[in-house]
């Protein structure tokens, strides 16, 4: 087993380590607060996992055979992208959007200044696009059916160890994009500022689109 987790665990750094719609998301929800940047990660790996747990059970093949399934995926993608994309452009030009807790007294906490009730919904919000920016990209399921099965070693139980492997790769890249959020938590007294905040989020909100629109034309 850890002849195979270690080499696995290398190719999880460089598949993590690859930009993506969910890197950004991620970047971009952590600007709001530590907390919504951490759901969003959450959020992101639960889909991780799901579409190894789909991958182990052989589930994404029909993805894969299926054009009709895939088209649907491809557009309910691309929509996700753009939707997300359109809201980080808005949410810039109302100026940033972002919520007041990034000013420096509140770094402890994120949320600190915030009610229990308005402080749990955006960390679900945020919970939820990660989810389903993930669960709405169809190469992430075609992925998932490529990588896993490669660091399954021959006449090994191939369910329980796929499942493992899911389940680690999920757990490893908590802990890396969770850096990306530690990171944007340090510079929080640069991004806090309101010019900086605006052109975070065109830039965001931009390449959200762009990856929608280019999921959307893809063959």
């Amino acid at each position: 087993m850890f002849g195979t987790l270690l080499p696995f665990l290398g190719a999880c750094l460089l598949v993590a380590a690859s930009p993506g719609p969910s890197t950004v998301l991620i970047i971009r929800n952590s600007l709001r607060s530590r907390r919504a940047g951490l759901m969003t990660v959450l959020g992101n790996e639960t889909g991780v996992f799901i579409w190894g747990l789909v991958a182990a059970f052989g589930l994404t093949a029909l993805v894969a055979a299926s054009q009709v399934a895939y088209e649907v995926l491809r557009f309910g993608g691309a929509a996700v992208l753009i939707v997300f994309g359109v809201q980080a452009i808005r949410s810039a030009r109302r100026g940033g959007g972002l919520e007041p807790a990034l000013g420096a007294g509140t770094e402890a906490g994120d949320d600190a200044g915030t009610e229990a009730g308005t402080h749990r919904e955006p960390g679900w919000r945020s919970y939820r696009s990660g989810l389903l920016l993930n669960l709405a990209n169809p190469k992430a399921a075609l992925f998932a059916m490529s990588f896993l099965p490669q660091f399954v070693p021959a006449g090994a139980p191939q369910l329980p160890l796929m499942v493992t492997l899911a389940a680690a790769w999920a757990v490893f890249e908590v802990g890396y994009y969770g850096m990306y959020v530690w990171f944007v938590g340090r510079l929080r007294h640069v991004l806090a500022r309101a010019g900086v905040r605006r052109r975070l989020e065109q830039i965001s909100g931009g390449v959200l689109l762009v990856l929608g629109v280019r999921l959307a034309l893809a063959g």
